[in-house]
């Protein structure tokens, strides 16, 4: 079994016996959630897969953060290939009642990666200009735009609460804490595994200057400027494995 910083007590279902495929860390993330009609969801979710509720309701999630030193096993990291920021946009979902994630966009300042992943995991990234960058009072500054379009997310945010992680049965809980996502590719819905530490988080204030891009998503958000929740985190080491049959 492993333990310290791979421990898997935490995680509702078994990490796959074969080798992981990649490591790298998450860092310096924002957690902004709003609620949305469920119905404004399903045009995005293939029909296998079943819409993921807390308590009848669904969130969206819009994610500035770092990849950080993101290489396959056995590889050392590269230089100004490894380290990128990215900004995603996440949904809810489960499959025979294994709860995960589906992404709606990866927005990455990497080409490499823009080129790779939609072709080896069928993950939607986006090529976009970003950046985030931690202040001298741990702000968090964050700024991503697609290039030829306005599709954009600016702001900042910073911790109120002290850190902690999330207790059973909470909000934290049912968005924090998943250990696979979900992707259509080639036509086939699969799925990946992530293994990582349980979130320890902080609860945080946002100040959204431009969303455009949780907007493109026509989600019937009312007000793309204030999130209805708000955490950060100064992050996780994780290992993925490649995707499998669901």
């Amino acid at each position: 079994m492993a333990s310290g910083v791979w421990s898997i007590e935490h995680i509702p279902f078994p990490m796959p016996i074969r080798n992981w495929s990649l490591r790298q860390n998450w860092i310096n993330l924002t957690f902004l959630h709003w609620e949305v009609d469920p119905n404004k969801l399903k045009k995005y979710i293939p029909n296998d897969l079943e819409l993921d509720l807390f308590n009848g309701k669904a969130y969206v999630g819009t994610i500035p953060f770092t990849m950080e030193n993101v290489r396959p096993q056995y590889l050392p990291s590269l230089p100004m290939v490894s380290t990128f920021p990215e900004f995603n946009i996440r949904i809810y979902v489960k499959k025979n009642n294994k709860s995960g994630v589906l992404f709606l966009t990866l927005e990455a300042h990497s080409r490499i990666t823009c080129k790779f992943a939609p072709w080896a995991y069928g993950l939607p990234y986006k090529y976009a200009f970003a950046k985030v960058k931690v202040g001298k009072n741990n702000e968090y500054y964050w700024n991503s735009k697609r290039k030829g379009n306005r599709i954009e997310l600016k702001g900042k945010s910073f911790a109120t609460g002290k850190l902690r992680t999330a207790e059973k049965g909470t909000i934290e809980e049912f968005l924090f804490e998943r250990y696979c996502l979900y992707v259509n590719h080639k036509g086939k819905t699969k799925i990946a595994h992530t293994q990582h530490s349980p979130w320890e988080f902080q609860d945080a204030v946002a100040e959204i200057e431009i969303n455009t891009l949780t907007g493109f998503y026509d989600l019937g958000i009312e007000d793309l400027h204030k999130a209805d929740l708000v955490h950060v985190t100064k992050g996780v080491k994780v290992r993925t494995w490649s995707l499998e049959s669901t």
